[in-house]
């Protein structure tokens, strides 16, 4: 299918599965209908499964969008705590049409409860609650990691009740944009059509020989084990300061136990200036997602922490971020408080999914599980961008199930091509009015005209509300630290940096009714005036402030530092 065709299916308002080999435009074509539905006024949302992804196309989590978070499943408790957020059951009755991206790394039990959360807030029993769901992705992608081992059938979207019911419209692009059709672009055909050619193999096994090594290429492994060797390594061999993290913990120690095992920020984390990293979770406020690549540039002079040079040249102090365990009143029960980095000079092959890489160096020898060669090799632009360490069979094969769906999907296509032909020009612009129409959008040709030139002065970037603002209005309108928190999906520690940065703008501000106790402020105060008679520069920021670091030790650790930084702001 051509992207016209298809272009025109999503303006009919049909849900929609579109799909495609690496080149097809998939993107471009999804950025079409996305400013096509803005200019016409159309409520919609675009997200995507991952962080990174969704940074892609400008957007956001489907878990966050949603409220789903990191559920798996939605019961009626579930139900009850997304329904005090106001801004996500806004979102979720406003919305006419949900885009979908990255739909491989989203199981059929997380789509499921999408579903079953729209249906719920809507009060429509239709699919997604009657939303046009326009969702992309390839199924040739691996699927989501998952603490259980899932079944095909809770692994694969597509394999989810909730995929029939949809009644999606297949959209499976063919055509190749992309200049050329070098050697990489060969291979991941035949690797896609399960037909790799003795040709395509000779130049696998030429490019084994090739002495192409990088020492700044991304090195992508399919074992943990050996990333963490190879990040090891690299690190020791960094002839820079060794600077140490310690994980903050709190809680019952079989809960904390768990979090240490399952979160992606360890224990204990090693950092040197020069090293590169990734970030481990998502933090769109502060500009960052779970893996987020960057180096680090040096240390935050108040409090210490790692400033972390992004490949977008913005630079960021990666402050410690907290995993909660918590119970059915949302009361915490154990956190993990740590720098959300890990070391990244190489990465295992799940991580790379999303990223379009120049150059990486690849060890494919160990591959376990179908698809890790596909992926591996999809991120390159080009074949000579490849180093090529190792490979095994296993690297050019498929799960034999999305192998399976995808002809399928090719031939559903072709249905869905048949069907949207049958319509002439004038019944077709009538069902894309109509479509609009439903969704309270407008038709009015002025109007939308007026829309576009918008459109391109908001792709200039217009100025954004300041978030400190955001903050501030929510604060006027009596809300606590906690609530302000909730409402705007951010950390405590965020807000209370909001408030530090507010009150440099205004210093005349009225926090009181955010005062802490009298006790915790004295503590705070004692601290402060100890460590000035030390009269030692170490323990001062370069604005001649205490460092938080050295009162968290004055302190002997009984307070945490979003309690000394709130309780700062109210010391004279």
């Amino acid at each position: 299918m051509d992207q016209q065709t298809a272009l025109a299916i999503l303006k009919s308002g049909e849900n929609v599965y579109l799909t495609g080999s690496a080149g097809t435009g998939k993107t471009y074509l999804l950025n079409q209908y996305i400013e096509y539905l803005r200019t016409r006024e159309v409520p919609l949302a675009v997200t995507a499964s991952t962080g990174i992804a969704a940074t892609h196309i400008g957007g956001q989590t489907i878990h966050s969008w949603s409220g789903i978070g990191i559920r798996d499943s939605i019961g009626p408790k579930d139900l009850e705590k997304i329904a005090l957020n106001k801004q996500t059951v806004s979102r979720l009755t406003s919305v006419k049409v949900l885009i979908i991206d990255e739909i491989s790394m989203l199981s059929g039990k997380v789509l499921m409860g999408i579903s079953t959360i729209l249906k719920h807030f809507r009060k429509s029993q239709e699919a997604f609650g009657g939303v046009q769901v326009v969702i992309t992705g390839d199924f040739f992608q691996l699927p989501p990691v998952s603490r259980e081992p899932l079944s095909n059938r809770e692994k694969f979207a597509f394999m989810a009740p909730v995929w029939v019911e949809a009644r999606l419209k297949i959209c499976y692009l063919t055509t190749q944009y992309r200049q050329g059709r070098d050697a990489l672009s060969i291979i991941l055909s035949e690797i896609r059509s399960q037909d790799v050619t003795d040709d395509s193999l000779d130049r696998i096994r030429e490019k084994l020989e090739e002495d192409n090594s990088n020492e700044q290429a991304l090195k992508l492994y399919t074992h943990n084990a050996d990333v963490d060797a190879m990040n090891a390594q690299k690190l020791k061999e960094n002839p820079n300061r060794l600077k140490t993290f310690y994980a903050e913990t709190k809680g019952q120690s079989k809960l904390v136990e768990g979090l240490k095992s399952s979160v992606l920020a360890a224990p204990i984390v090693e950092l040197k200036q020069d090293a590169r990293v990734m970030f481990v979770k998502n933090n769109p406020e502060k500009g960052y997602f779970n893996g987020t690549i960057g180096t680090v540039v040096g240390y935050d002079t108040e409090e210490g922490y790692p400033l972390v040079k992004l490949e977008n040249d913005r630079t960021i102090v990666a402050r410690p971020e907290e995993w909660t365990v918590t119970d059915e009143k949302e009361t915490i029960l154990a956190s993990l408080k740590q720098v959300p980095l890990r070391l990244a000079w190489a990465i295992t092959v799940h991580k790379s999914q999303g990223m379009t890489l120049d150059h990486a160096e690849m060890d494919l020898s160990k591959t376990f599980e179908a698809g890790q060669g596909y992926v591996a090799l999809s991120r390159l632009k080009s074949w000579d961008g490849l180093s090529l360490l190792g490979i095994n069979p296993s690297s050019l094969r498929l799960d034999t199930l999305a192998v399976k769906a995808d002809k399928r999907f090719q031939e559903l296509s072709e249905e869905s091509e048949d069907w949207i032909n049958v319509f002439s020009e004038g019944e077709l612009d009538i069902r894309f009015k109509d479509f609009i129409t439903r969704c309270g959008g407008t038709n009015d040709p002025d109007v939308i005209a007026s829309n576009q030139q918008r459109e391109k002065k908001y792709y200039k970037k217009e100025k954004k509300v300041s978030t400190y603002k955001k903050t501030l209005a929510l604060l006027k309108a009596g809300k606590g630290l906690d609530e302000v928190a909730f409402d705007r999906d951010l950390s405590m520690g965020t807000i209370i940096g909001h408030l530090e940065q507010l009150l440099l703008d205004d210093p005349d501000l009225d926090l009181s009714a955010h005062r802490p106790d009298q006790k915790t402020i004295s503590k705070v105060e004692k601290a402060i005036e100890a460590i000035k008679k030390q009269h030692n520069e170490e323990y001062l920021d370069k604005d001649g402030r205490v460092k938080l670091g050295a009162i968290y030790k004055a302190t002997n650790g009984s307070l945490d530092y979003e309690e000394i930084r709130l309780a700062r702001l109210f010391v004279s």
